[in-house]
């Protein structure tokens, strides 16, 4: 079964794993089933999301950790190039405009991004 939520707490990944301005894809398998999420550094901030397209249900990347514009400035569907905001994750351009990424609640504690 897959999953729209994570337990708080659950270490990710170091923050220097992700390079700054740089995304990174999760799979969490958890008792209940799986869970599919990416996390976007930007600085000392991180931003998750559930890894679904809100067009078409798909996966945003087709190859591994590749969910940004290849400028970096925006999170893209690889699928039908829907294009989102990397700190709201707000649909700006393609076919969803005007929907949002489901968000995963995210933070950096200490040197770790961990679930909230």
């Amino acid at each position: 079964m897959r999953l729209s939520h994570t337990p708080a707490g659950v270490k990710l990944c170091k923050t220097e794993d992700i390079a700054d301005g740089g995304a990174r894809n999760f799979v969490l398998q958890l008792r209940a089933g799986r869970f599919h999420g990416f996390v976007v550094r930007e600085g000392t901030d991180a931003f998750g999301y559930i890894d679904r397209c809100p067009h078409a249900g798909l996966p945003l990347a087709q190859q591994l950790d590749d969910y940004l514009t290849p400028d970096g400035s925006l999170i893209a569907c690889s699928w039908h190039g829907a294009l989102f905001g990397k700190q709201d994750g707000l649909c700006v351009g393609g076919p969803c405009t005007g929907q949002s990424l489901g968000t995963w609640p995210v933070q950096i504690d200490g040197d770790w991004i961990i679930t909230a």
